[in-house]
């Protein structure tokens, strides 16, 4: 009768199983998913500031669909050639990279748009002039400007802007960039090289998969042909595609590698301990399950699915394995005449609270706001639900009594649980005691903390040599330190960009910053233009001013000054943001122009040429202005890193008390003995991290988590089967141990600092559960509740 409805629950899982082979099968096939490569969705997300969420978004969009490529050499003419070169490849691909061209307008039509608002139009340093310059200073530089050949660039005719006043304005905002227009090109330079600046956009986001498997290669083929038409050209390429490819690639290598080491491990193994394919097949076909449970459950809740998380999926493999190995090691020393499904009952109990156990280790991921971790703590949780219900569904009817031989390596492995130390209460266990405590003390002292987010960032060299070139050279703001200027209306942001500028400009002037760039460097308030206005008008136009001196010096009649003074002081309405926007010159500043979002305007004010030793006088730039908050995405992101993983250190704990909660209605007194092990190895660890010189970050804590899932499980086998002289839950504990070592000991070895320290502290942990769950399996009392 157990076996009949056994069969029935069989058939019920065997239909959910052929379901999500469908659901796969679309996935991949039909839909053709792609996994996401977005580092940003492993950030925390700022949920409470949708303004201050959607600067940082605006300023990362800003240089996610760019690619910027610098080709130089010592001879201009060789840099045109290897440009031009360079050039040729992309345009034989149209469609995939649009290079950003020079306007074809000229320079006369590309400064409309601010001329006819050019009295409103002044540098602070002019407008200082203005208030303390003497009249004859105006005429004086008015006539120079007139008949001096080396007076600077001539904007428009002499009654356009007869005192230099908007070619000053002019001159300053061209000083916001090195660039430069030459022959056609834009040029930059530096005491080595000239370079030709080519600004690409890319069509495809920069972090899907297909974008960067065409723009990577098509990018590197440009190069080569540069460097043949010059070869001693040299040519510098960044974006966020380059990284985006070069994170892609490592994930996937170490996806490749740590699964296929993990099933390599699990098979050999296998064989090894059961000298049979069965039980492989058996195991992988768990593992296999699980992984297709993940993939649709993922997909329903989240629409999509992160390669890290199928980088960090791939080691789950060395814990969905636990519960097949536990039942199969259990039928090998069964009575072969015992009913397959009466095993299973039998074992239930210690399947279910080691399941319980893993999951609450996963679920402790969740807890933190980061979506990637979400991700993956759904992705691996679910994973062994999965390969929970398909040892329990269907190995009771796969595999029947004598059809499992054990090898000689299991024999060998379980002779030694009858060796193995206990702990008691005697004198060498008290002085096993003190040692552990004074190493692990030792090593506390030595571990340090670490919660900067630039530690666990691995671009490859070359890409960040480029990256710090190019900054260089271009005197480029940085996207993730900046300030968020808020108001009521475009009119107050305006204003408070205004006031905060004049806080930096002493900071500009003691080269603390290079400089900064704000919407209100081309779009004054409207009150200073009004201001301004009424400030020429007063100094240089009023009767008997510097205007009349003008004229009488340059033989005009006072005709020509009224035609003057009516063509400067016309009326106009002020130049506003949105009239800017509209504008070719408006392209390269778009980003810092936020809008109304929520019923608030908002502004970006961004830094050129910033230390990280003016990063104090930067914050305290801003204080107690209304309206204007200095933004440190890196600081923050440590900062909320350091938080959860204080926070995460209190989960461990209350962890363990839900555990031993979970545990004591079945084990009673001993259930202590069941978490104990997994509480030194996780003690020990930290220890061992110390020693090594680490440094405590969020990631080794989020391990301690799923140590406690995994080290528990064991203390469940042994404390199932406390008997000494029964070694099935011994080779059960080695196997586990042995496959999860080895997936998460790959997963240690990953070029991505967080994985890298997740894996570590899994390998040392996992190792020292194992090698101390023996020591307190309580031998005497073989009977639990």
């Amino acid at each position: 009768m157990e076996v009949k409805r056994h069969k029935w629950l069989a058939w019920i899982w065997a239909v959910v199983v052929c379901a999500l082979l469908g659901h796969n099968a679309y996935l991949w096939m039909v839909q053709r998913i792609v996994p996401d490569t977005d580092i940003l969705a492993l950030l925390p997300v700022q949920e409470r500031d949708r303004v201050l969420q959607e600067s940082f978004t605006h300023m990362v969009d800003a240089a996610q669909q760019r690619v910027i490529v610098l080709v130089g050499a010592a001879d201009w003419n060789d840099a045109r050639r290897a440009a031009d070169a360079y050039n040729a490849v992309l345009a034989s691909r149209p469609g995939v990279l649009e290079a950003v061209k020079l306007s074809d307008e000229t320079q006369g039509d590309w400064l409309a748009p601010f001329q006819k608002h050019s009295v409103a139009l002044l540098t602070a340093p002019q407008e200082a002039q203005l208030r303390n310059e003497s009249p004859q200073f105006w005429t004086e530089a008015a006539l120079a400007k007139l008949y001096t050949a080396f007076s600077g660039p001539k904007l428009g005719a002499f009654r356009d802007d007869p005192f230099g006043l908007f070619t000053g304005w002019v001159q300053e905002r061209a000083q916001e960039t090195p660039v430069r227009p030459r022959d056609d090109k834009l040029f930059v330079a530096d005491a080595e090289r000239q370079y030709v600046l080519m600004p690409l956009t890319m069509r495809a986001p920069a972090f899907s998969m297909t974008a960067q498997q065409t723009v990577v290669p098509l990018l590197e083929q440009a190069k080569q042909a540069a460097l043949k038409a010059a070869p001693q050209a040299r040519v510098i390429t960044a974006g966020v595609v380059l990284h985006a490819a070069a994170a892609s690639h490592q994930a996937e290598g170490e996806m490749s590698t740590i699964g296929v080491g993990s099933l390599a491990g699990i098979v050999l193994l296998t064989w090894f301990t059961f000298r049979s394919l069965r039980p492989i097949a058996l195991v992988l076909l768990s593992i296999g399950i699980g992984f297709l449970g993940s993939l649709s459950v993922c997909w329903l809740l989240f629409g999509r699915i992160h390669l890290l998380t199928l980088v960090f999926g791939a080691s789950l493999i060395g814990v969905a394995q636990d519960y097949g190995i536990y039942y199969l090691c259990n039928r090998l020393s069964a009575d072969p005449d015992e009913n397959s499904v009466r095993l299973l009952k039998r074992l239930l109990p210690g399947l279910c609270l080691t399941l319980l156990a893993a999951v609450i280790g996963y679920t402790g991921l969740g807890f933190t706001p980061f979506p990637g971790l979400r991700h993956m703590a759904v992705f691996s949780a679910v994973g062994l639900v999965f390969a929970w219900l398909t040892v329990t569904c269907w190995f009771p009817l796969l595999v029947s009594g004598g059809t499992l031989k054990t090898g000689s390596l299991a024999r060998h492995y379980g002779a030694a649980l009858g060796r193995w130390p206990r702990a008691r209460l005697n004198a060498p266990t008290f002085a096993i005691a003190a040692l552990f405590v004074l190493l692990a003390g030792f090593g506390w002292s030595r571990l340090g903390v670490n919660d900067d987010i630039r530690s666990l960032q691995t671009p490859p060299k070359h890409l960040i040599d480029d990256q710090i070139k190019l900054g260089k050279l271009l005197d480029a703001p940085t996207p993730v330190q900046y300030f968020l200027v808020r108001g009521a209306s475009a009119e107050i942001v305006l204003q408070r960009e205004e006031a905060l500028k004049r806080r930096l400009d002493p900071l500009v002037a003691a080269k603390r910053i290079g400089g900064y760039q704000a919407m209100s460097n081309w779009v004054p308030s409207t009150r200073t233009q009004v201001e301004r206005r009424a400030l020429v008008d007063a100094k240089l136009l009023a009767p008997g001013g510097p205007l009349d001196a003008l004229a009488k010096a340059i033989d005009e009649d006072s005709a020509w000054v009224a035609a003057t003074r009516a063509h400067l002081m016309a009326p106009r309405t002020p130049l506003t943001p949105e009239e800017f926007l509209k504008t070719p010159p408006s392209e390269p500043w778009r980003h810092l122009w936020l809008g109304q979002i929520d019923g608030v305007h908002a502004s970006i004010v961004a830094l050129r040429g910033m230390s990280m030793a003016a990063l104090p006088e930067l914050r305290s730039a801003g204080e107690g202005m209304e309206g204007v908050q200095w933004v440190d995405k890196v600081a923050e992101i440590s900062s909320v890193l350091g938080r959860y993983r204080q926070y995460m250190g209190w989960v461990v704990l209350a962890a363990y008390a839900v555990v031993l909660v979970l545990l004591y209605p079945r084990y009673r007194g001993n259930a202590w003995r069941v978490v104990a092990p997994t509480a030194l190895a996780s003690i020990a660890t930290l220890g061992v991290l110390g020693l090594a010189g680490q440094s405590l970050q969020l990631f080794h804590v989020l391990a301690l988590m799923l140590l406690l899932g995994v080290g528990v499980d064991y203390g469940i086998f042994m404390q199932e089967h406390p008997d000494r002289r029964d070694s099935t839950p011994w080779l059960a504990v080695g196997l586990s141990a042995a496959n999860t070592i080895l997936s998460f000991g790959l997963l240690g070895l990953s070029r991505t600092p967080a994985l890298q320290a997740f894996g570590l502290t899994m390998l040392i942990g996992t190792a020292l559960a194992w090698l101390l769950v023996p020591c307190f399996t309580n031998t005497e009392d073989k009977n639990h509740a």
